[in-house]
């Protein structure tokens, strides 16, 4: 693993002496590397550096060195991280990667100290200390081969083996290759990495210094939930440099719509002690777990989150020693996971509570009023809203426009606190999915209850004390909201939401005798919310002829249908 912008630097001064004038390799190690790290070590002195700190001088020494005597173009480390970056973004295979390096060492001067494979290269970059470790996991994603159960041969749920059908003569289980294994990218040194640059430990204790104005959020710091974390942790609040974390997982597909149907889910933490510029920015976008695929984990998220939770519970409960190079001490620096930010099908998948009957809402629960259509067959929350009005609002008494002869007199639900909702999974008596037979036991109880399961985050100590503990991507309900009310504006056929089936059910439902069925022709009128084709050319013209600033969304012109006037192929970010 590698900086991603060192393919854009190149060494202006290989034999600089100066830390801060160094090149930005020198500068990549000595990030790395972290707190209490001289780099200007004399090899005169009595006192040698152990076998680790040596290991960290030879790669500063890598940094400077020229890739072969009188070449001013490259070092070692320069090389290697370009060949590296070259291969990601090009999707280079090893095979291909190993017989490029052969060919440039040939072609180079005898004695150049270029690597020759991709083994070397890792075990080159393997100095900076950025480890990467691999723990088995069952195929079915049962249960991970780490910790207690490090020791077994087979699945302790489904009694899969571990290991594949081996080649004969192997004794040695080592020897075997894995049926399925995970990723998992220890967070700490990356954290404690954060107060080794004098930059930014300021930046670390922005969301405490910073200037506030009342009534005006523009950080997660200034919202009510940081808050009432500060009042009822006040040791914790009282260490500005402890930090608190964010995390966000969504499935991925790194072979793209038209290849190998694989699908993996990559788990990231993101620093919230940063500035509101800095801590979405992907320097700070930790990833920290890379589920293996090829299927969606559903419910057995938790048992790929174990490594991650054990790690924020130590966090918490002891901490670890960091060293501030900014006030030049070392504290102990603790750590807190506020809430988790994913789509709709992610949320039940972290939270544990089911959001595909008709209890989706995870504040209602069982207090939602909604009804499954006669004709549609979907779950509707319509009409549902006006519970949330002023008791004497209008709106409440309107028989008309919403649900048919209906006044609604109901308060709006009060939502379930932290206490209740422990409560609750505690007396439905629900079992972690780690557990052995959990999904068995749980699943008449999800019927009844709309929980799948107690989910691997209420092991944190803190976790029942956070006043959000869940958010919902903006980003992909944004786009589902925008798309539906495009389509059906527009008349998209297939998409369109204004179909036989719903003005069938609207007759049941509502008061709109100009949307019913035409008897004597058979056909249903066209809604006043649907464009006319000449509109339609109209909106889908001015849309492909849009700018924005650069970064802010893609080309809107490829997006458009000039001859079918519709859009498609839109990101989140669009």
């Amino acid at each position: 693993m590698v900086y991603a912008n060192c393919s854009e630097t190149q060494c202006n001064s290989l034999r600089s002496q100066d830390v801060e004038g160094s090149s930005s390799y020198r500068d990549m190690i000595i990030d790395a590397i972290g707190p209490n790290f001289d780099p200007y070590y004399d090899a005169s002195e009595e006192e040698m550096p152990n076998l680790t700190t040596q290991k960290l001088y030879d790669m500063l020494d890598t940094a400077e060195e020229p890739l072969w005597p009188g070449c001013e173009a490259h070092t070692q480390l320069s090389a290697v991280a370009r060949l590296l970056t070259i291969k990601s973004e090009f999707q280079m295979s090893e095979r291909c990667y190993d017989a490029i390096l052969q060919f440039i060492k040939e072609a180079l001067p005898t004695n150049n100290k270029f690597v020759d494979n991709f083994y070397n290269t890792k075990k080159f970059v393997a100095g900076l200390g950025l480890p990467c470790e691999k723990i088995h996991c069952c195929i079915n994603g049962c249960m991970l081969y780490w910790c207690e159960d490090s020791g077994r041969r087979s699945c302790k749920v489904c009694d899969h083996p571990q290991y594949k059908s081996g080649k004969r003569g192997i004794r040695n289980h080592k020897d075997y290759s894995p049926n399925q294994k995970m990723y998992y990218i220890p967070l700490i040194p990356r954290l404690q990495r954060l107060y080794a640059s004098k930059v930014m430990v300021k930046d670390m204790r922005w969301h405490k210094e910073h200037d506030k104005k009342d009534g005006v959020i523009c950080h997660p710091s200034e919202a009510e939930a940081w808050k009432q974390f500060d009042l009822i942790h006040p040791l914790f609040a009282s260490e500005t440099r402890n930090v608190r974390l964010g995390l966000s997982t969504d499935g991925f597909q790194p072979f793209g719509q038209s290849g190998k149907q694989y699908s993996c889910w990559p788990v990231i933490i993101t620093p919230y002690n940063l500035p509101s510029w800095m801590c979405m920015k992907d320097p700070f976008m930790f990833l920290t777990i890379i589920v293996p695929g090829p299927k969606n984990p559903k419910q057995k998220l938790d048992v790929y989150l174990q490594p991650l939770i054990a790690k924020l519970k130590h966090l918490w409960n002891a901490g670890v020693q960091t060293y501030d190079v900014f006030k030049k001490q070392s504290f102990q620096m603790r750590a807190s996971l506020m809430w988790t930010t994913s789509d709709i099908p992610a949320f039940t998948m972290l939270s544990g509570w089911s959001t595909e009957s008709k209890k989706t809402c995870p504040y209602c629960m069982g207090k939602s009023k909604s009804f499954s259509l006669v004709n549609g067959g979907k779950n509707s929350w319509f009409d549902y809203h006006r519970k949330f009005l002023p008791t004497h609002h209008p709106l409440r008494r309107n028989i008309n426009d919403f649900l048919k002869n209906k006044i609604e007199e109901s308060p709006p639900p009060s939502i379930f606190s932290w206490h209740q909702i422990l409560k609750q999974i505690e007396d439905l008596k629900l079992k972690k999915i780690t557990e052995v037979g959990a999904e068995q036991w749980n699943a008449p109880i999800c019927k009844s209850s709309g929980w799948h399961k107690r989910s691997i985050f209420w092991d944190l100590p803190y976790w029942s004390t956070n006043l959000i503990r869940h958010n919902l991507d903006v980003m992909h309900i944004g786009k589902n909201v925008f798309e539906n009310v495009f389509d059906t504006v527009m008349d998209v056929e297939g998409k369109t939401k204004d179909n036989a089936k719903a003005r069938e059910d609207v007759k049941i439902y509502c008061k709109h005798k100009e949307l019913e069925k035409n008897e004597a022709t058979g056909k249903y009128p066209k809604a006043c919310n649907s464009l006319s084709k000449e509109e339609k050319k109209v909106v889908c013209e001015w849309v492909s002829q849009l700018r924005f600033p650069d970064g802010y969304v893609s080309n809107m012109a490829r997006c458009v249908d000039m001859c079918k006037y519709k859009m498609y192929g839109m990101k989140s970010h669009d």
